[in-house]
């Protein structure tokens, strides 16, 4: 997986995707105050404005350490929380360039022009600066010049051949080669890795992925990043990639909010805690992922038709890539890897096909009075089992399960069905189109082998499950009570026994059949006709049951099959024409 990431930081730089070139001795830094100071060194003003990047020098791990020319208060002016001792290391950083003719200005701002230069800054810095705006890193410029110092081509390039005289000099024999590149070009050696940051649940300033703080983590008397082998151009350049996906690639205007709303292209939120970045091996973003979300049935029925006749036209002319992708939650000040998936781009296709065809159903539209195929969003199935606590640390586990059958085609483990089946419960019968189509996604891949029933998007005559038969005489059973007492009920039988007849059948529809018994007398008064057919469609399913038998306990497969019958036999009832005598009217 970092080899990967590893080779994706490297895309990037080459391509020059989404910036430039960096090399790893630079980074990116936010700057908000420019110091214009005069070639003499003297304090010219500050300028405030909006956050900007700009790139500067790298530090791997901050405490401890200064950046040269670009920080914060503390180290530039000495004012603020503990700044003698921050102060002091910028100036020893500022001391190992300080023969370059550039710096010259800031050498005499610190030193021989200081009391015009450092000391009227200090004073200037509370007036000029608003108290909020004051956390934001500082950079010199020289009054006249068109950009900041730490831009000068002088300075980047000893910036550089430092960092390279000093991966040579910490190159050792112990660990001469790293173990993700294999390469002995840079070294491996006892430093922090680099923060990540943007990770769900993780902690603002960043999360680490390979970090070793503490003499428990460390073993064969190894110590700290000599455990992982990892050398400084990879663990710089993995850190980069993650932080690349995990970062928004533009930003659109909300109107409603009257905000800015980043735009993600390579990244998906799962849940609160749980997120997923995905790309090719060539670093170009893909569209079909979009479709998870924002499905477009032209193009999902033609992908279907295309690999289930074999054709496949839009495949033949697909450049052959790998698609990756990680599933990441924060856990503190570390990340937790949920899954690591690497797959053929044809495979993805093939496996996205699949996963559509398995989740559409059929859902009655009130609009347009018929039933309508529809292909729920990969979010909205993510939420059917979600609890409703906001700390229901599932959500994300389900998030991830889906993800991986989504992409690799795999079937959903059994607690998914249980959640599912759970909330549908929790809620009294409340059978969604989207909890539906996740257990008819779940069934079907756990059943599809030869000989097992395939679940279908609506109302299957043909399906003898007795569990889906079951389901729908329940609905059968709800919508005779509705025509008995009307809907204004404050707990109709789907909410008294939906969880007791889905678990429970032979005791649940004994009493059943005596309540709908009641509920027919009642009708056969008002209207005749309107009982006969009902009573007539009730029994056609009772006499697919063997015996006349309900079964005494459903399976945790029965039961979803019998959700699934369910909600079949509701919308095939709605999809009825209405208003017509003897027909069926569950409006």
């Amino acid at each position: 997986m970092i080899q990967e990431l590893v080779s994706l930081a490297n895309n990037l730089r080459q391509n020059k995707l989404r910036g430039t070139y960096i090399h790893d001795a630079l980074d990116k830094v936010p700057v908000a105050i420019d110091l214009v100071i005069g070639r003499n060194g003297k304090f010219k003003q500050f300028i405030v404005h909006e956050p900007v990047e700009t790139i500067t020098e790298a530090v791997t791990a901050k405490k401890g350490k200064a950046r040269l020319l670009v920080d914060r208060s503390e180290e530039i002016l000495n004012i603020g929380k503990e700044p003698k001792s921050k102060h002091k290391l910028f100036m020893e950083k500022l001391a190992n360039y300080s023969h370059l003719s550039a710096l010259a200005p800031v050498m005499a701002f610190y030193q021989t022009n200081k009391e015009a230069g450092l000391s009227k800054a200090r004073s200037e810095f509370p007036r000029q600066v608003d108290e909020k705006q004051r956390g934001g890193n500082i950079s010199f410029i020289v009054d006249g010049g068109n950009k900041r110092l730490h831009e000068d081509k002088e300075i980047r390039k000893a910036i550089i051949t430092n960092y390279k005289s000093l991966q040579e000099e910490l190159k050792n024999k112990r660990f001469p080669v790293c173990s993700i590149c294999g390469s002995s070009e840079y070294a491996v050696t006892d430093i922090p890795h680099g923060m990540i940051k943007r990770v769900p649940d993780g902690q603002t300033a960043g999360c680490a992925l390979v970090s070793y703080n503490d003499t428990a983590y460390e073993s064969y008397q190894l110590s700290g990043n000599e455990n992982s082998s990892i050398c400084t151009h990879c663990a710089r350049a993995y850190v980069d990639a993650l932080n690349w996906l995990l970062s928004p690639s533009s930003w659109e205007q909300d109107e409603k909010r009257g905000k800015a709303i980043p735009v993600f292209k390579n990244r998906k939120n799962i849940s609160t805690d749980t997120v997923v970045v995905f790309w090719l091996q060539d670093a170009i973003e893909i569209s079909e992922i979009e479709m998870l979300d924002k499905p477009d049935e032209g193009e999902i029925r033609e992908m279907i038709k295309g690999i289930e006749s074999g054709e496949a036209k839009h495949l033949k002319n697909l450049h052959q890539d790998i698609f990756y992708s990680i599933i990441l939650s924060g856990s503190a000040a570390r990340i937790a890897i949920r899954d690591w998936i690497a797959t053929s781009i044809s495979n993805l296709h093939k496996n996205l096909a699949l996963w559509f065809s398995d989740i559409e159903i059929g859902e009655y539209n009130k609009e347009q009075s018929k039933i309508v195929y529809t292909f729920p969003r990969f979010w909205e199935l993510v939420k059917a089992a979600k609890g409703k606590s906001a700390n229901d640390v599932q959500h994300g586990r389900i998030g991830a399960a889906l993800w991986k059958c989504a992409i690799l085609g795999t079937t959903p483990p059994l607690w998914v069905l249980s959640a599912v089946l759970n909330r549908i419960k929790a809620e009294q019968g409340n059978a969604t189109s989207e909890r539906i189509s996740l257990l008819k996604l779940i069934m079907n891949r756990r059943t599809n082998q030869p000989g097992g029933k395939i679940f279908m998007s609506a109302h299957d005559e043909t399906n003898k499950n007795i569990a889906y038969i079951c389901g729908g005489i329940f609905a059968i059973m709800e919508s005779i009570q509705y025509h008995a007492l009307g809907g204004n009920l404050n707990a109709g039988i789907r909410e008294r026994f939906f969880s007791f007849a889905s678990t429970m059948p032979a005791t649940a529809f004994g009493r059943l059949m005596k309540l709908t018994q009641h509920h027919l007398s009642k009708i056969r008064g008002e209207k005749p006709g309107l009982a006969i057919n009902l009573d007539k469609k009730l029994q056609e399913l009772i006499s697919n049951v063997e015996g006349a038998k309900f079964p005494p306990v459903f399976s945790l497969e029965e039961q979803a099959s019998f959700a699934i019958g369910y909600y079949h036999q509701r919308q095939h009832d709605f999809n009825k024409k209405q208003n017509k005598e003897g027909e069926i009217n569950n409006e």
